[in-house]
Parts: C-alpha cells; sequence; structure tokens
C-alpha cells in the first residue's frame, strides 16, 4: 500500500525523486533542504512505490539511497506510479462509492436529490459525520473535470449522469501499451492500461528512457497551450544559482533526444525577444496565457533559429561554427551516403566525385557533433572547424581508439 502521508504538490515529489535517486543519491545526513524527518517521509513514501528497484550504498557519508534499474527489461515505467498516489480523506472515500452508486445504470440525479440520497447511507453507517451541500457540490464539479461524470444544465439547476465509456480497450490493447512505454505522455497510456484485466508484457525496449516520465505534467501543459496557440508563463529552477526564474514564452516545439532521452522545450522568449531552448527537468511550472495573435511571426523566427541548430545550445547567426567533413564511400556503400542525408540535422550534401561527398553546416556549437561524426571513422578523409577544438579532439578519438584496437593509422587531414 502506498505510502499514507499527504500528497499536495507533486512537484515536490517530481524534485525529491530526482535528488535522491537521479542526480545526488545523497544520504540523510547530507540532505539540507528541510529537516531529517521530511527526508525519512519523503524516503518512505518513494520507497513504497519503487521498492523493487531501490539499492543503496555505504560510505563515511552514511547510507545513501538510489534507484537501480536495467531498462531493457522493464516491461512498464514504474516511474508512474508517482502520478497514481492522492491525498484523499475519509469523505472522499466515501462520497466516491456514495455517488457512482446513486448515479449507477445511467440514472440521472440533481445535487439536492444527490444530497438528499445521501442520507439514506448515513442510516447504515450512523459513525459518519454529515456532510454539507458545498462537499457534495465540489466533489460533483471535481468528477466532472476528471470526466466521471458529465452535468447538463436543465432549468436553474444542473443534472449530473455517469460517464458513458463505450470504447473497447481490449481492442487498443497492444497500441495502448506500447504507447505507455514509447511516447513522452506515455502516463496517459498507464491509466488506460490499469482498466485491463491484465497488464500486458508485450514490448521490450533496448533503450528505454523512463526518467522523462518526471516530466509528464509540465509537457502536457506545454502541449495544451501551444495545442490553443497560447503563450506561457514558465518557472524553472537553476541547479547551480539555486533560484527560481519567471520567464514569458511562445511555445514552438517540443525536441527529445534519441541519445539520453532528455527533453527541451524549443519557443519564442518575449523578453530577450529570440528563440530559446529549456529543459523540461529544469522547469518547475506552467501557466497558460493569452491566445497569441502573431503566432506565426514568432514561430517563423524558431523555425530560423532550427535552420542552424543540432543539439541543444543555441546562438546568434554572426558566431556560427562552420564545419566541413569528406567521407568516403565504397561501391557497395550506398547505405553510407543514405544515412548521412538520413541523420543530418542541418547543413548540405555536395559530391566531389562518384565515391567521395562532402558534408557541409553551419551550426551554433559544432561541439554537439562529436558523437555524430565519431560514427564515421574510417571513412572521414578530412575535417575541417572554424572551432580548432572539435578537429583536436576528434582526432585524439581516432589516435586513442587506434592505440586500444591497434591497425593502421587513419590520420584525418
Amino acid at each position: 500500500m502506498p505510502y499514507s502521508e499527504l500528497i499536495k504538490n507533486f512537484d515536490k515529489i517530481r524534485d525529491y525523486m530526482r535528488q535522491f535517486y537521479v542526480y545526488g543519491f545523497r544520504s540523510r545526513s547530507e540532505y539540507d533542504a528541510k529537516s531529517a524527518r521530511s527526508y525519512d517521509n519523503e524516503r518512505r513514501r518513494i520507497e513504497s512505490w519503487l521498492g523493487d528497484y531501490m539499492s543503496f550504498r555505504q560510505d563515511e557519508g552514511g547510507k545513501a539511497v538510489f534507484l537501480s534499474v536495467d531498462s531493457r527489461t522493464l516491461p512498464r515505467n514504474p516511474l508512474y506510479t508517482a502520478f497514481k498516489t492522492k491525498s484523499f480523506t475519509a469523505n472522499d472515500i466515501a462520497l466516491h462509492f456514495y455517488i457512482l452508486d446513486m448515479l449507477a445504470e445511467r440514472e440521472e440525479l440533481t445535487l439536492r436529490q444527490i444530497a438528499d440520497g445521501l442520507a439514506e447511507y448515513r442510516g447504515c453507517f450512523p459513525e459518519e459525520e454529515l456532510l454539507d451541500d458545498s462537499t457534495v457540490r465540489n466533489k460533483l464539479k471535481e468528477y466532472t473535470s476528471l470526466g466521471l461524470l458529465e452535468s447538463e444544465k436543465r432549468g436553474r439547476e444542473l443534472v449530473y449522469r455517469r460517464t458513458d465509456d463505450r470504447v473497447d480497450l481490449g481492442s487498443w490493447e497492444d497500441a495502448v501499451a506500447f504507447f505507455s512505454e514509447a511516447d513522452p505522455v506515455g502516463v496517459i497510456g498507464s491509466y488506460l492500461l490499469d482498466k485491463l484485466p491484465e497488464q500486458p508484457d508485450r514490448f521490450s525496449f533496448k533503450h528505454h528512457y523512463t526518467l522523462h516520465a518526471l516530466d509528464s505534467e509540465v509537457l502536457c501543459d506545454l502541449l495544451l497551450a501551444m495545442g490553443e496557440d497560447r503563450c506561457a508563463k514558465l518557472s524553472t529552477f537553476s541547479r547551480r544559482l539555486k533560484d527560481i526564474k519567471e520567464h514569458t514564452v511562445l511555445p514552438a516545439k517540443i525536441y527529445v533526444s534519441t541519445q539520453s532521452g532528455r527533453q527541451y522545450l524549443l519557443c519564442y522568449h518575449y523578453i530577450y525577444h529570440r528563440p530559446m531552448l529549456f529543459r523540461l527537468d529544469n522547469i518547475r511550472a506552467v501557466k497558460s496565457g493569452s491566445v497569441e495573435r502573431s503566432k506565426e511571426k514568432y514561430l517563423s523566427f524558431c523555425e530560423k533559429f532550427e535552420e542552424h541548430l543540432w543539439g541543444a545550445s543555441g546562438g546568434e547567426e554572426p558566431n556560427l561554427d562552420h564545419i566541413e567533413m569528406t567521407v568516403r564511400v565504397g561501391d557497395d556503400e550506398r547505405f553510407i551516403l543514405d544515412r548521412l542525408e538520413r541523420e543530418k540535422r542541418c547543413g548540405r550534401i555536395e559530391a566531389i566525385d562518384s565515391l567521395t561527398y562532402k558534408y557541409v553546416a553551419d551550426v551554433y556549437d559544432a561541439s554537439e557533433m562529436l558523437p555524430w561524426l565519431r560514427t564515421f571513422i574510417g571513412r572521414v578523409e578530412a575535417l575541417e572547424c572554424s572551432d580548432p577544438w572539435v578537429v583536436r579532439r576528434f582526432r585524439q578519438d581516432v589516435e586513442a581508439m587506434e592505440k586500444l584496437y591497434g591497425g593502421e593509422s587513419d590520420a584525418v587531414q
């Protein structure tokens, strides 16, 4: 059973899970954000969700707990459990069953009829306290917003009924199972899978990025703002400066790294008057603003910004890094040219002859390209960059590989 202490703010849980199991693995004595009792409370709560994946190490600083999983063996993301624990009271439990029971079999009732009907249930449980109309009204409003109930105006009163669920989830089982683990907001699919009698275990993933689950709430708010063409107010936290800043932006696009699974928001910043990128795990809260009437103008700035974007580093066009890589492709290696064309995020490919091609690009930060450039080692005939550190680092990587694996020198010009 989940640890029963009340949860009022999910952002607090998200921060604890990151601090304990992702970033620091700090021990009880090293935790200084709040009291040691707060540390114990949160640790017990999270262990109740993720006990099967918990590990610890003992050192001079004490016992440090952390999350240890093999993502290849996970049929379902365990971090979704954090969204399924909610604060509640005895009245919440009672009203949940009473209201749904009264509205069974598509019966329609008004607030007054529901409130009067509660008297019959109190007759069976005389020890329960009386519930006033405002408490019942708030619960009906909450369940309507959650989609559990529907309301309709009839005369001067609202009539409530249970939502008619006609979706056959069984026919969508495979699609939902894949969506829940592969999509950035897969937590929605996880809720749907909970409605099935058995959880499907048909998929496994070589690269399974589970930590994005902690950003699902922030991502959902951003997508809602984008869908309604609204600006958004971001509250971001800097781990280096230890402070929270506010930014008013127009969300444009979500980027997801194929190497780390990390998520970024591309947006137009109204104060700085330029496109910017924010890491989603640095965003504490998102508040939708007014509809942006000049959306197309600001999005065009973002599109121009993307023309020179390789990773998450951005800058000004006068400071672009120019890079050229010459690659030799064998007669039977057309797939290399196809991969070069498919994986380049910007720039162009020029044919020098039938076997030699040059990739040319201007990017904000050429150092971000190094992991990709290394995948062409053995076929690179020349590499030039306006940032000499990039070429120097690439050559050092080639030399280190030759020392490690041996073979003839294949020096890059």
